[in-house]
């Protein structure tokens, strides 16, 4: 039994399965990620994070979704990915080059410039995506951004009212999202203070997203709702978004090492 250490993650109750690839390569079904991902037979989180070498930076990472799906972009777990390896880094990933800084607790990471443009979703179709001529039931006119990976975001009055984990999936699905969408539910509570609640494309409704988080804090300065720092309070606790005099935001808030173990992956090939 070919068995790897591993290490269990959260940001603010968002779980991950972080393996470092680094030293010996490691190769990843979808249905190994989702047998890794059954909290009852496998180790159980929300995304998975593979950490591995890279050409143009200190590290790769790669990120899947508890459904099995490969993804582009994690905010929360690229930051749980800085605060494993400590200190300043340069990480690559498919959503784009970003810098992070480790602090006692969790790490702040450089997230980018949100992208507008209809086709960096992408849509379907070309609409304004400050606001979307679209609407699910109560749900109406959302900020559409990409953050590393595709954001919708509804402004309401009560996010708790919402009932995210029946209209999150219909969202997430629509044919108007041709690469499926992560979709967020943002009340304003004053000018540097978002109450949000997020359903993850492939992951469900999670206790904390980070990307969920920037694209919120981006969509609410695009409408002109915030200020530049911004805390998001989030089912699992609060994460601060900063606007750079670049245009870049920065993510952080607490990320931990939950526990350690031994896991044979092709157990769950």
């Amino acid at each position: 039994m070919a068995e790897r250490p591993f290490f269990k993650m959260h940001g603010l109750g968002n779980d991950f399965l972080v393996l470092d690839a680094r030293a010996a390569p490691v190769s990843l079904s979808a249905g190994q990620v989702r047998g890794l991902a059954n909290r009852h037979t496998g180790i159980g989180f929300d995304q998975l994070i593979l950490i591995e070498p890279s050409t143009v930076a200190d590290v790769r990472l790669r990120f899947w979704n508890s459904d099995g799906g490969e993804v582009a972009a994690c905010g929360n777990g690229s930051r749980a990915a800085a605060a494993l390896l400590g200190g300043q880094q340069r990480m690559e990933t498919a959503g784009g080059l970003l810098a992070s800084d480790a602090v006692a607790g969790g790490a702040a990471v450089d997230m980018g410039a949100p992208r507008f443009g209809w086709a960096d979703l992408p849509l379907a179709y070309p609409m304004d995506t400050s606001s979307l001529p679209l609407a699910w039931e109560d749900l109406a006119h959302p900020v559409a951004v990409s953050v590393g990976n595709p954001h919708v975001v509804f402004f309401v009055a009560d996010a708790a009212a919402v009932a995210l984990e029946t209209i999150g999936p219909q969202i997430e699905h629509d044919p108007v999202f041709p690469e499926r969408v992560n979709v967020g539910i943002a009340q304003l509570v004053s000018r540097g203070h978002l109450i949000l609640r997020v359903w993850e494309r492939g992951a469900g409704a999670t206790l904390a997203c980070g990307t969920g988080a920037v694209a919120a804090v981006a969509a609410a300065q695009r409408r002109g709702l915030v200020d530049a720092t911004v805390r998001v309070t989030l089912p699992g606790g609060d994460l601060l978004v900063e606007r750079r005099d670049d245009g870049h935001l920065l993510l952080s808030g607490p990320a931990v090492v939950a526990f350690t173990g031994l896991v044979d992956l092709e157990r769950y090939a």
